[in-house]
């Protein structure tokens, strides 16, 4: 059995070997590890150039899963993300041809560029781990990663992600223009060719599954599961907000607080965990009411507002 000191040696390698790749973005590639060891999808919302789609590929040949990259075009069908039965005229028999979901690791490049029907056909397969074609379902390997991509700023031939489908993201992460130095450093790593090309795999995908599942060990105090849960509840309550997050939000919260914490090898979720992920957490669950909108009020400044207003619980002794 694996305890925190291994979560944290896997994370550590991981991360290690990612930044030798995304330069400078220390926060964004620690978010997401965190995602990717509490066993949640993210959502990587910048604009383009910036390293969204070697974030992913770094991050699949760190622990050698099997990825795939999804160009989302207005023109596509949910077929072409699922699969599609085919009649094989030698055997008389349809044959099912699997669709690029069906990878451990998937990158869905641009997913709002797709109409929503096409979207629709991640449902699924994010939040069931399965695929249902034809009537036939089949599960996904695990680990199962949805890392997608949208560019914030550009709205022409786009189709804004529907609730239910941001709800199903673990995480909303950014990675931002990189500093004067740090991008001195990306255009030396690049000189001869990328740097991706040299990752190797550092983690084996057993040991991954092993601390995935230690995590869910990590002790979360009554107090700091009222915290999370009036956190969520202010999103519900706020004026500049016409649609609070779902319970998934609270989840999102303890699931990430609890690998947090055992990335910093402690055995215990402490309320910092739990306030340095809420805006990553929750900022993509909630809809700002349209008279804060006219305000330029953005989602991040309300959940910070949140933040600061819920009390932290104080320290409680646990019975041995």
């Amino acid at each position: 059995m694996s305890d925190v000191k291994d979560v944290r040696k896997v994370a550590d390698k991981i991360i290690q070997n990612v930044e030798q790749v995304i330069i400078g973005k220390s926060l964004a590639i620690q978010l997401t590890v965190i995602g990717l060891l509490a066993q949640g999808h993210m959502l990587i919302e910048d604009v383009p150039g910036v390293g969204k789609t070697m974030l992913a590929k770094s991050l699949s040949r760190s622990i050698g899963c099997s990825f795939k990259r999804i160009q989302f075009t207005p023109d596509m069908l949910p077929s072409d993300v699922t699969g599609v039965s085919v009649f094989n005229q030698k055997t008389r028999e349809f044959e099912f041809r699997p669709g690029p979901i069906h990878a451990q690791i998937v990158l869905t490049d641009e997913i709002n560029r797709a109409t929503p029907k096409t979207q629709a056909a991640l449902l699924e397969a994010m939040e069931e781990r399965q695929v249902t074609v034809d009537g036939t379902t089949y599960a996904l390997e695990k680990p199962f990663l949805v890392l997608a991509t949208q560019n914030p700023i550009e709205y022409e031939g786009t189709f804004p992600l529907p609730e239910a489908q941001l709800d199903r993201f673990l995480l909303r992460i950014s990675l931002g223009y990189p500093e004067k130095e740090d991008e001195i450093r990306v255009l030396d790593s690049q000189q001869y060719q990328h740097p991706v090309d040299q990752i190797e795999q550092v983690v084996a995908v057993e040991e991954l599954l092993a601390v995935q599942e230690e995590i869910k060990s990590v002790y979360v105090d009554p107090l700091i599961k009222s915290y999370i849960v009036e956190l969520v509840r202010q999103t519900r309550r706020h004026p500049d907000i016409y649609l609070g997050a779902s319970p998934r939000g609270s989840l999102a919260l303890y699931r990430t607080g609890q690998a947090r914490a055992a990335v910093q090898e402690r055995e215990y979720v402490i309320p910092d965990d739990i306030k340095s992920l809420t805006p990553a957490a929750l900022a993509h669950r909630v809809i700002i009411g349209p008279a804060a909108r006219i305000k330029d009020v953005d989602a991040r400044s309300v959940i910070g507002e949140i933040v600061d207003g819920v009390p932290v619980p104080g320290a409680q002794v646990r019975d041995r």
